[in-house]
């Protein structure tokens, strides 16, 4: 695999309001865990839709990871020009500090947000350009976004051969136990 989209959930969708959030260490050491190995078979970009949340937690972890694997380029695709426009200072603060360490960014819509049709126009764009899906996303944690992304990349599966990598609830917590038994 060449090319990978890494999503899940919005930092809401988690109950996650702030950056110093407990949980998103583990989220982080999960993405980690299922990243090293793809890096080391080859992987050649990861590609976020860069929402607040995963998405953005996923970009830590390969810029992180560059140091031990420089080949590594990381890509933020939105779906619309300033998606962070309106957010509070301290994630627009985050958010820009992300974008230092990102080698290629785009917005597919040119302009601000004017509707639903410019996610469906970016999901299109990043299940083109990869070759397999890494998503956080658990149904038994009930419904949210990255549905959508799991449903897309299912049928994708079926079609073309795209590959589903998942990172589910129980993944994260079990990371989380180890560490409290440790």
């Amino acid at each position: 695999m060449k090319n990978l989209l890494v999503t899940g959930y919005r930092a809401h969708e988690l109950n996650i309001f702030s950056q110093k959030h407990e949980g998103i260490i583990y989220i982080k050491k999960a993405l980690t865990r299922k990243l090293v190995p793809l890096m080391e078979e080859g992987l050649e970009w990861v590609i976020t839709p860069g929402q607040y949340g995963v998405d953005l937690w996923a970009c830590e972890v390969v810029i992180a990871l560059k140091e031990m694997y420089p080949e590594v380029k990381l890509s933020i695709l939105s779906a619309y020009r300033n998606p962070e426009e309106k957010w509070k200072d301290d994630k627009k603060e985050y958010y820009e500090q992300v974008l230092k360490g990102v080698d290629y960014y785009a917005a597919v819509s040119k302009q601000p947000y004017s509707g639903v049709w410019q996610f469906t126009a970016r999901d299109e764009l990043l299940f083109r350009k990869t070759d397999g899906i890494l998503l956080v996303y658990d149904e038994d944690a009930g419904e949210g976004s990255p549905r959508f992304f799991k449903e897309k990349a299912l049928k994708k599966q079926q079609t073309d051969g795209y590959e589903y990598i998942s990172i589910s609830s129980e993944d994260i917590q079990s990371i989380a136990d180890e560490e409290l038994f440790e």
